[in-house]
């Protein structure tokens, strides 16, 4: 029998965000017809306080590391900005630096976690198994760099379900390589 493998928490929260990412990219690029760059600096990774604390504890770290790799790994974001000004001090020495590599904007990306949870449910035809089902929905918040103002927002959920056997183990939740 072939055993499919399901998305894991982190290749979940992987589809969201760059789901949210493209659209966001994408819709902005469609004004022009060379696709434009853009650079995403992550401030924070929260969870909603009506997230339970043990799926925000286990959730926010896993979120954190796939945002970056997004970031990180996305031809139309340039990860890092070397030489460019401080924005609070320089705002204007900051816009020439984008103008003259090429950047569009820069965004403060703010991520949170608006709903996560995590349940057994029995599996019908198998009585030996049970499927774990996983559910994020995600809150992405872009302010401007420099002056903060609201850049774009977006949200985005997904759902996996993994097969598993009768109990529940801790390599259930890790992501698969």
């Amino acid at each position: 029998m072939r055993r499919t493998r399901s998305m894991s928490t982190p290749g979940l929260a992987l589809a969201a965000l760059a789901a949210l990412t493209v659209a966001v990219a994408a819709s902005a690029a469609q004004a022009a017809p060379a696709k434009k760059k853009y650079h995403f600096e992550l401030t924070t990774v929260t969870a909603k306080s009506e997230v339970k604390p043990d799926v925000a504890k286990a959730a926010t770290p896993r979120v954190e590391a796939q945002v970056k790799k997004v970031f990180s790994g996305h031809v139309q974001l340039v990860a890092k900005l070397d030489g460019a000004p401080d924005p609070r001090s320089n705002a204007d020495g900051y816009r020439r630096y984008l103008a003259q590599h090429g950047i569009a904007a820069a965004y403060l990306v703010t991520v949170e976690i608006t709903d996560a949870s995590e349940e057994l449910e029995p599996i019908e035809d198998k009585s030996s198994s049970q499927r774990l089902v996983i559910r994020i929905s995600l809150h992405m918040l872009g302010e401007n760099i420099p002056g903060r103002t609201m850049g774009f927002t977006g949200d985005g959920k997904a759902t996996i379900k993994q097969e598993i056997g009768m109990k529940l183990r801790d390599r259930d939740r890790e992501p698969r390589k």
